[in-house]
């Protein structure tokens, strides 16, 4: 039995709890009203978090590998006694099912590893206040801020008194991908945070990409305004599920399509024309714990924008890879398994490979000025 004390009361605050995708691992999922209503968080916090982001709620679920089933009262501990987190960051219209089994390949990978995927900014359970968000709530750097800021209120960062260091990894696909550039490294300590951004759609210099977002962002809003438009809908739909999925598996081609019908649509066109109409070129140049995963059929973030793009931020070579794949270059479909295979190994070899990174500055307090460059 774990003898320690831990700020994540949380941990024992879940609505479910069932077997992971993989043998030896275990699952909870959490709601962030449901622990404020069990006050098993700081409310203050929690609460200020929820109302700056414009969240109603937020939905998390955590994955962890273990031979036997940790007794609920052990789950708080447990959680604590970790070298670190890896926050999986969904895209545009998923949830934090898409990740499918890669948070218990990468926890069976690192015991000492816990794995959150996580809801955000508007899909899944964590919804908006509002059915159509200011576009300022629904971009890449707000998602990022939100993640930040729920990061110190679930207190994963290393605390006051605990003598054990511990890394932040966060990995996001497509809109999450994006997100990851706005971390703000100010706020972290060197060998603190890892970033993985996976097809990242950050669309700066893309004109082409751009304005296609930006046009499926005001069509869906007409259709929201003027119902007349549904049919048209209907038979654009399942053109942009087929774009954002393909090369994925049946299971996230179904989680998309699901979600998309579940979203208010003001919410899925705010967030499309926010990824469109971004222009926020403040981006810390910190990359010595950052990668980029690109696919080579990618139609949604295309190619040759996205290497200039990175070319101009100056990112090292050695951190970027460009793997025979589709957007979802990670989910083994059924027409992708060869090749889609070998990306999700690659991307798990690499998060694990980025934490050891992380954790070898913390103990020898080498990496550049802060780990910039």
């Amino acid at each position: 039995m774990l003898n320690i004390r831990s700020p994540h009361n949380w941990a024992t605050g879940f609505f479910q709890r069932e077997p992971g995708e993989l043998p030896n691992t275990h699952t909870a999922s959490y709601r962030m009203s449901d622990i404020l209503a069990k006050g098993l968080l700081e409310p203050p916090i929690a609460r200020a978090m929820l109302h700056d982001s414009g969240l109603a709620d937020m939905l998390w679920k955590v994955t962890w590998a273990e031979d036997f089933e940790t007794p609920d009262a052990e789950l708080s501990a447990r959680f604590y006694d970790a070298d670190g987190y890896v926050i999986f960051i969904h895209g545009w219209t998923g949830n934090h099912s898409i990740w499918e089994d890669m948070p218990g390949m990468l926890v069976r990978g690192n015991r000492r590893l816990i794995a959150i995927s996580v809801d955000h900014n508007g899909f899944g359970q964590s919804r908006f206040l509002e059915e159509s968000p200011r576009l300022d709530s629904c971009c890449p750097p707000s998602a990022m801020a939100t993640m930040e800021r729920w990061v110190n209120a679930l207190k994963l960062r290393r605390q006051p008194g605990d003598p054990n260091r511990k890394v932040i990894n966060f990995v996001g696909h497509s809109m999450g991908g994006a997100a990851l550039f706005y971390l703000n490294p100010i706020r972290w300590d060197m060998g603190e945070e890892t970033r993985y951004a996976l097809a990242p759609a950050l669309l700066l210099n893309d004109t082409v990409h751009r304005a296609f977002f930006n046009t499926m962002g005001i069509g869906i809003s007409l259709v929201d305004r003027l119902r007349i438009f549904e049919p048209v809908e209907n038979l654009i739909k399942p053109n942009m599920v087929s774009a954002v999925c393909e090369g994925s598996s049946n299971f996230v081609r179904q989680a998309h399509t699901r979600q998309y019908d579940e979203t208010p649509r003001g919410t899925t066109s705010a967030t499309f024309r926010a990824m469109g109409l971004l222009q926020n070129w403040e981006i810390a140049h910190k990359w010595d714990l950052f990668r980029v995963m690109l696919g080579h059929k990618d139609t949604l973030v295309g190619l040759t924008p996205m290497m200039d793009m990175l070319s101009d931020m100056e990112v090292p070579a050695g951190h970027v890879r460009v793997v025979a794949g589709s957007h979802y270059m990670f989910s083994v479909g059924p027409d992708t398994v060869f090749q889609h295979a070998q990306n999700r190994e690659l991307v798990v070899e690499d998060v694990l490979e980025l934490h050891n990174r992380a954790l070898e500055q913390q103990k020898s307090g080498r990496g550049g000025s802060r780990g910039f460059g």
